[in-house]
């Protein structure tokens, strides 16, 4: 015969009725119970100092709460052997359930040591003694206020329908949900970037007509670039957008759906309610149903744990309090770490950008924007250009020598400028070289006529060059074999001064006896 439980409301009626004088057989008719029953309840009520005929008022809830105790303390069915291997085992059963081993597994190991253990007898051990199975305890959260906070998540969703060449290509989402209100938001993309993360967010703000104080995202790479529990480092890119719009980045903790419990489980719900079955054929026709789906469909759904619809609830008590939306939209930057090449050119989305010479092979950081790409070195800035498209080049002709400049920059007037500080034929010699419909071809020439004047000096390749000019020769090659054959100019035809050399015994005048006068060996020759 199955057991009957007596609930507290009945116990309390029979004691009750018992205190008042019924019988014990009138009170089981009454509420269909056996007269033992009764009995035994009554026998309890006697034990816990009550007695027949003391009328109700002396009932109270914690007697009959000691009374339905006495009756719950019941023994259940004794165990048997099988139980009490599981015991005596238990330290090696919670070892291998520590170390992931599977139930099914561990109960075959237990085979092998010759412990013989029915699987449901095992299964009911580690359940009730050592909690498998069972998911942590978890501690709600409260809702935050009006405003606050704003999950986010993003998910892969279904497929379009095919193009032109026959393909489909599916694409991903990123959901918005508002804490307080659950009011949500749907923007699909095709990739998970810190482009399309900016771009969502602009859509989001909106939707919404206005800001959210604090976002919550999980831990994707278009937004985190290292994820830790206490201090994150955001990427430079998300992290800049979030201070121009005036709103703080929580991450969530790796693998804790609990940190943004909202929007967790909502990328089944949006794949399935709002994109399944559909025939989209491009990305902005999933927009746009996406949206419509937010606002009328979700968004006028009653909310299973608010109890108010999603829409109506934000409106009223969210909106108002958001900050102000955004009127102009967010120029979106890029930030690159390109390296200094050989050319002293950095690359940054495809176009080159020169950078002084004493920053050749270093790593730099670079910030482009819709007008300007900055160059950082060390944390301080170095070099600023103006934006260029994909394969241009901003050339600043101070980043190099000015020897190496001039070719770089085609410049034409500098060559002719250097030729002239050699001489007035050279400088003619270089005019006449330049002077031709594609000048900058014959730069090298110029460069070795300027060589020529290093080696030989500026006086013999000028008067070189104006022969050359005269008999309209411009090879760079002739005139340099002209220069080395010219005779040298010729020596001055006065002769040298005779001196005559000192003899190798000279006595000084003193030591002769009578010294020598030439004016006396003149007069005796005459």
């Amino acid at each position: 015969m199955p057991y009957r439980e007596v609930t507290m409301l009945e116990t309390k009626e029979l004691l009750r009725l018992w205190l008042d004088g019924m019988a014990i057989k009138s009170i089981a008719a009454r509420l269909g119970m056996d007269p033992k029953t009764v009995r035994r309840y009554v026998r309890a009520g006697e034990e816990h100092g009550l007695s027949a005929g003391q009328g109700a008022g002396v009932l109270t809830d914690e007697v009959v709460a000691a009374v339905m105790a006495v009756f719950r303390n019941v023994p259940g069915r004794p165990r048997g052997d099988a139980w009490a291997l599981c015991g005596e085992n238990r330290d090696f059963i919670t070892k291998k359930l520590k170390d992931r081993v599977r139930l099914t597994k561990v109960r075959k190991l237990l085979n092998r040591r010759g412990v013989l253990i029915p699987y449901g007898t095992l299964y009911r051990f580690a359940v009730r003694e050592l909690g498998f199975g069972c998911g942590r305890t978890t501690v709600p959260v409260a809702d935050c206020g009006p405003g606050e906070e704003l999950q986010v998540d993003t998910g892969w969703m279904t497929l379009l329908e095919p193009d032109l060449f026959g393909k489909r290509r599916r694409f991903r989402a990123w959901i918005f949900t508002s804490v307080l209100s659950r009011h949500r938001f749907v923007w699909p993309c095709f990739s998970e970037s810190t482009q399309t993360a900016i771009e969502a967010c602009e859509a989001a703000w909106e939707f919404f007509g206005g800001i959210f104080k604090v976002l919550i995202p999980d831990n994707t790479k278009a937004i985190v670039d290292h994820a830790d529990p206490l201090h994150p480092r955001l990427n430079p890119t998300f992290l800049e957008y979030a201070q121009a719009r005036g709103f703080h980045v929580d991450t969530a903790r790796v693998r804790k759906a609990t940190d943004k419990a909202r929007v967790e489980r909502a990328v089944r719900t949006v794949r399935e309610d709002c994109f399944g079955g559909e025939q989209l054929q491009d990305l902005e026709q999933a927009r746009t149903h996406a949206r419509r789906w937010c606002l009328e469909g979700y968004g006028m759904r009653r909310h299973s744990r608010t109890h108010r619809m999603p829409r109506e609830h934000f409106a009223a008590e969210e909106k108002p309090v958001l900050l102000p939306a955004p009127v102009e939209p967010y120029d979106i930057p890029i930030w690159a770490h390109p390296v200094v090449a050989r050319d002293q050119l950095a690359q940054v989305a495809k176009a080159l950008y020169s950078l002084p010479t004493y920053l050749k092979g270093k790593k730099l950081l670079a910030r482009a924007d819709r007008n300007l790409v900055r160059f950082y070195h060390a944390r301080a800035l170095v070099k600023t250009h103006p934006r260029q498209r994909a394969g241009g080049r901003s050339i600043d002709p101070s980043d190099y020598p000015k020897e190496k400049a001039a070719y770089a920059m085609r410049d034409l007037e500098f060559l002719k400028s250097q030729a002239d500080l050699h001489g007035e034929a050279v400088g003619r010699f270089a005019r006449a070289l330049l002077d031709c419909p594609l000048p900058w071809t014959r730069m090298r020439r110029t460069y070795a006529l300027l060589g020529l004047t290093r080696k030989y000096g500026d006086a013999r390749v000028n008067e070189n060059c104006q022969i050359a000019l005269r008999l309209d020769m411009l090879d760079v090659r002739r005139l340099e074999r002209m220069i080395a054959n010219a005779r040298q100019p010729h020596p001055d035809l006065t002769p040298p001064a005779r001196v005559i050399p000192l003899a190798r015994y000279l006595r000084p005048a003193s030591l002769f006896a009578l010294p020598r006068n030439p004016e006396q060996k003149g007069n005796s020759e005459a």
